[in-house]
C-alpha cells in the first residue's frame, strides 16, 4: 500500500498557534491522507534567515518549531513519511538527525537541495555528489535512507550540454542515495517529468506529486496565461501515468505538496481536492 502524504510545509499558514496545528492535522487526516512529511526546520526553533526565507517564499512558518511535534502527529493518528533537512545539518548533527528519524518513526532523511550553490558549476557539483555519498553511508549504516528531492534548478544544462540531474545522479551511488522525485519542479522547467521518473526506476522511493495550471478568471488581454501550481487534476500534468509508475515503482508515499496560489486562498481546501483526486486514482 502507497502512503498518501501531504508536506508540513504546504499547511505552514494554518499553524498559527498549536491547538491550530493540532486541528490542522486532523484535517489533513479527514481528507484522506495517511502521513506528513516533515521538515526539520519546523520542528525545532530556526533562525531569523529562514523564517524570512519562508516569509518570502509566500510560506511563514511562525513559531511553529516551538510546537511538540512528536505529540501532535501522534494525537492526529498520521504517520511519519520522512524528514526534510539541510546536508550541512545532516552532515554536521549526524547523532541528533538520526534521533529525530527514530523519535518520528521514519527511516528517510531528505536533502532538499542545495541553497546559494551554483549547479552549472561541475566541479561543486560532483562535490555535492561526493557529499551525498559520505552521508548516505553513514545514514545507511544505522537503518536509514538518504534520499534527494530535486526542484528545477536540477535540470539546466553544464556548459558542455549535460543536465545536472542526469551527472548528480550517475555520480551518486544507487545504494546510498535514492529519489524523491518532484514532477512539477520538472515540469516547470520544461523537463519530461513522466520520462524521468521511467528512467530512475528502482531508484524512486517518494514521489512529490502537484498539478501545474491556470486558474479561470476574467477574459484575458491576451491567448497567454500565467502557469501556477493548482489542485490535482485541475491542470495539464499526465499524473495518471505517473502514478502509475509510482505504483509500480519501490515508492513509499505520494506527498502532495502544493504551495500557494489554493483555491479559495485555504490550503485545508486544496488538499481536500487533491485527497479526493488522489483516492479515485491512486490504488
Amino acid at each position: 500500500m502507497i502512503w498518501k502524504s501531504v508536506q508540513q510545509i504546504m499547511i505552514a499558514q494554518v499553524l498559527k498557534n498549536e491547538k491550530q496545528a493540532e486541528e490542522t492535522l486532523k484535517a489533513v487526516k479527514n481528507a484522506g491522507f495517511d502521513a506528513i512529511e516533515l521538515n526539520g526546520f519546523m520542528l525545532r526553533p530556526s533562525g531569523m534567515l529562514v523564517r524570512m526565507l519562508t516569509r518570502m517564499a509566500g510560506m511563514p512558518t511562525g513559531n511553529c518549531g516551538n510546537y511538540g511535534w512528536k505529540a501532535l502527529v501522534e494525537s492526529s493518528g498520521l504517520r511519519v513519511t520522512a524528514i526534510h533537512e539541510d546536508l550541512g545539518t545532516i552532515e554536521r548533527e549526524m547523532e541528533n538527525v538520526l534521533k529525530e528519524a527514530l523519535d518520528f518513526g521514519t527511516d528517510k532523511i531528505v536533502v532538499t537541495g542545495m541553497y546559494r550553490f551554483d549547479y552549472t558549476d561541475e566541479v561543486q557539483l560532483l562535490k555535492l555528489a561526493e557529499r551525498l555519498n559520505a552521508a548516505g553511508e553513514k545514514l545507511k549504516k544505522n537503518g536509514v535512507s538518504l534520499l534527494y528531492h530535486n526542484h528545477n534548478t536540477e535540470f539546466r544544462r553544464l556548459p558542455d550540454g549535460r543536465v545536472v540531474y542526469d551527472v548528480l545522479m550517475e555520480n551518486t551511488d544507487p545504494e546510498l542515495l535514492a529519489a524523491e522525485f518532484d514532477s512539477y519542479w520538472a515540469a516547470d522547467i520544461g523537463a519530461n517529468a513522466l520520462g524521468y521518473m521511467q528512467k530512475l526506476g528502482k531508484r524512486l522511493k517518494l514521489y512529490h506529486v502537484n498539478d501545474r495550471g491556470v486558474r479561470p478568471g476574467k477574459t484575458p488581454i491576451t491567448p497567454i496565461l500565467k502557469s501556477d501550481a493548482v489542485e490535482l487534476g485541475l491542470g495539464a500534468m499526465d499524473l495518471p501515468n505517473m502514478l502509475d509508475i509510482a505504483v509500480r515503482s519501490p515508492v513509499d508515499s505520494v506527498v502532495l505538496e502544493c504551495h500557494k496560489n489554493w483555491i479559495g486562498g485555504s490550503p485545508l481546501r486544496s488538499l481536500e481536492i487533491s485527497g479526493q483526486y488522489l483516492k479515485e486514482h491512486l490504488s
